[in-house]
């Protein structure tokens, strides 16, 4: 009897060693695939500070709250089961429907560059036009392509694990990176408070670096829109510049990667300048392919309805 439970209990440390084990290599692969999908992370921290434009500095951390709620949303109850699904029975179809999110970030980003362009940005900015729920819903929309570009990149690192480990490590994944983009992007839009506390200090430092911030967050929010578009048209553009390559046209991507290879070799800078070259032409295949569906939806209606006006007179 005691021999039976002797055996029982070296059984149980064993499943307890093989499960902590386990946890550890989840831990591991989900620290990974985090990792890897970084570049993409440091975009959507970029994108969302430009939604908060213009709101009242009061309703800046509930509609990031709102955002960040979304987000999640997007990842483990849209994303993750449609990308499990479809990487077990047909792993195909993840290129091109990514590739229809590419297409609609580039729009997103070339209609930013449009309403610029064509001053339309100023005019809403001057009419005061700010809808909240209209704020979150553009917000999750665009991040809902970021995040399913970070769940592709994390579940293309543990293609390998059994089914039931990419569960647990994509979720893992979903929880960690929605916490960092929001909480980042939660400090960014508050710095400006922050640095109003530390202005009222006694300390002379204190009261230095709060004006500091004071003058500096709406620089820096305003840098952070830029970036913002650019990286809706980098990432959107890369999508769709992988995507062709994957999907067995390959021209464009081997020209992309032959501009790569003629400045990776200078001493020192080269990979940085391979990284701008391909960040670059991305980003420009971002804009045409955003400007051309902008021209489909927005310029030539516009057009046409203008002139149908000028014809009436």
């Amino acid at each position: 009897m005691a021999g039976g439970l002797v055996a029982l209990l070296d059984d149980i440390a064993a499943l307890v060693k093989l499960a902590a084990a386990s946890v550890d290599d989840v831990g591991a692969a989900a620290a990974k695939a985090s990792v890897k999908a970084t570049g993409v992370v440091v975009d959507d921290t970029a994108v969302t500070p430009r939604y908060v434009e213009g709101l009242a500095p009061e309703r800046e951390l509930p509609i990031i709250k709102r955002i960040a709620l979304g987000s999640l949303r997007n990842k483990l109850l849209i994303i993750l089961p449609v990308i499990m699904v479809l990487s077990q029975f047909v792993p195909w179809a993840l290129t091109p429907i990514l590739m229809v999110g590419g297409a609609y970030l580039a729009y997103e980003g070339a209609e930013k560059v449009w309403e610029i362009l064509s001053g339309h940005r100023e005019e809403k900015a001057e009419a005061g036009e700010v809808d909240e729920d209209a704020v979150v819903s553009g917000a999750i929309r665009t991040d809902f392509i970021l995040s399913a570009e970070i769940m592709v990149i994390a579940l293309n690192e543990v293609d390998t694990e059994p089914f039931l480990s990419r569960l647990i490590i994509l979720v893992i994944v979903a929880l960690l990176i929605t916490a960092l983009v929001y909480g980042v992007v939660g400090l960014i839009v508050k710095m400006d408070d922050v640095g109003l506390h530390l202005a009222k200090r006694e300390s002379g430092t204190s009261q230095r670096v709060g004006r500091g911030l004071v003058k500096g967050m709406p620089k820096l929010l305003s840098v952070l829109s830029t970036v913002g578009i650019a990286a809706m048209l980098w990432v959107g553009g890369h999508i769709l510049l992988v995507g062709v390559d994957e999907l067995g046209w390959h021209a464009l991507y081997d020209l992309v990667h032959h501009l790569e290879e003629g400045v990776a070799g200078v001493a020192g800078i080269g990979g940085l300048l391979a990284w701008v070259v391909n960040t670059l032409a991305s980003a420009l295949i971002g804009l045409v392919v955003g400007g051309v569906i902008v021209a489909v939806l927005h310029v030539i209606p516009r057009r046409t309805k203008h002139d149908e006006a000028a014809t009436s007179h």
